[in-house]
């Protein structure tokens, strides 16, 4: 009633006047710098944004995704036909497809920048490989794509040389090559190492870090979990270990046939073993980097890591000076590196003097790098896409 009786009495007064016309102006200025600062950010969303569809035709994809991204996918379920998932990192928009289903033609491309990931471990698989290629190639003379990079499970005796052609550089029309093991032409201009990480193809797990897996006293000094093969220095280990009895203390288990699938019995087995003992042993394969490293610091295990070339094209190139693990040594990674399994039994001397809390440190020193690690190379995976893919600004 009482502003009734004003706004009658006076129409024209009105005492909070002034304060409304500047609350107005303000309120105007603020309107006119928020669509100023849309415009703005669409403005550089458009000149700087980039969408990139990952297709993950390789287990390795998984890690890149699950491991590095930390991203998720849609449905959970690992034997889904389909699976998918996206984030935005950086100045990109990144999408991801796997799962059997993802044939080349019967999906929609829906980004003009493709990150294909492919196994080029063997005859078939290169093969298979090959067909994505020719896939990709197709899209980018039908102007459908404009950029692709490869993330490739190299040879494990780096013999990568199929790849080549395809280069840009050898006038083919792959920008970037992201390639695993120390294979002898990455030059880190536009070909990249990239780490092997987990098995993904057994379903390794993102393990997330727990109080328990930091603070709890471990029952066995270190495991090895694994295939023996004749004549090979896994045998050598074993005869130490069981030399001096410190197989006692360590987690052994030993196949003569290697497995490429696990029973759930084995692999829980694995993951207890890794979990419940201080050290990893990692004797070489046929290459020296192996999923067992990547699973071992998962679980703050450190590994043990026999420091030597394995026959082969790996590491004979001007980049490298500390191959093997030419990656992992560059980015610091506090391993135990040992030339001969001799050192053993002095290493396991030394564990047993350790207190828990000096493991306690040693777990979290490990862990802490593991995830950093991660997080440089995904950082720098972004970067490399941006640099390359995105037009450069002159101005």
């Amino acid at each position: 009633g009482f502003t009734d009786h004003f706004a009658l009495g006076n129409e024209e007064w009105n005492p909070w006047d002034a304060d409304e016309k500047n609350e107005l102006a303000a309120s105007q200025q603020r309107y006119e710098a928020y669509l100023k600062m849309i415009k703005y950010a669409r403005s550089h969303l458009e000149q700087t944004s980039l969408r990139v569809q990952i297709w993950g035709k390789a287990a390795i994809g998984l890690y890149l995704w699950q491991h590095i991204f930390g991203g998720h996918l849609e449905p959970a379920d690992v034997i889904a036909q389909w699976r998918e998932g996206s984030q935005n990192a950086g100045k990109t928009y990144f999408s991801f497809l796997t799962g059997p289903s993802v044939v080349p033609g019967y999906f929609s491309v829906e980004a003009e920048h493709v990150v294909l990931v492919l196994n080029g471990r063997e005859p078939a698989k290169i093969a298979y490989a090959t067909q994505w290629l020719h896939y990709a190639q197709t899209l980018m003379e039908t102007r459908k794509i404009q950029h692709v990079a490869v993330v490739l499970l190299g040879n494990e005796q780096c013999n990568n040389a199929w790849i080549q052609p395809y280069l840009k550089r050898n006038g083919g029309f792959v920008n970037l090559l992201f390639v695993t093991y120390d294979c002898a032409f990455v030059n880190e201009e536009d070909i990249f190492q990239w780490p092997l990480g987990v098995a993904t193809y057994r379903n390794f797990p993102v393990v997330e870090p727990s109080w328990s897996m930091l603070h709890d006293p471990r029952s066995y000094l270190c495991n090895f979990l694994g295939t023996v093969y004749k004549n090979s220095s896994r045998e050598a280990l074993i005869e130490i270990l069981k030399q001096d009895g410190l197989d006692k203390l360590c987690w052994i288990a030993v196949r003569e046939q290697w497995q490429p699938q696990e029973t759930n019995e084995s692999f829980k087995n694995y993951q207890d073993a890794l979990l419940q003992s201080d050290l990893t042993l990692c004797p070489v394969g046929i290459n020296t980097e192996c999923y067992r490293i990547y699973e071992a610091c998962s679980y703050g295990s450190v590994p043990v890591i026999e420091d030597i070339m394995t026959p082969g094209d790996c590491g004979n190139s001007s980049v490298y000076h500390s191959a093997p693990l030419q990656l992992l040594k560059t980015m610091g990674a506090p391993f135990i590196f040992i030339k001969n399994w001799k050192e053993l039994p002095a290493i396991l001397e030394k564990e047993k003097k350790m207190s828990l809390q000096e493991k306690i440190q040693r777990r979290k020193k490990l862990l802490e790098w593991y995830q950093n690690f991660k997080a440089r190379m995904r950082q720098k995976f972004i970067n490399t896409l941006e640099n390359s893919f995105l037009p450069s600004d002159k101005g």
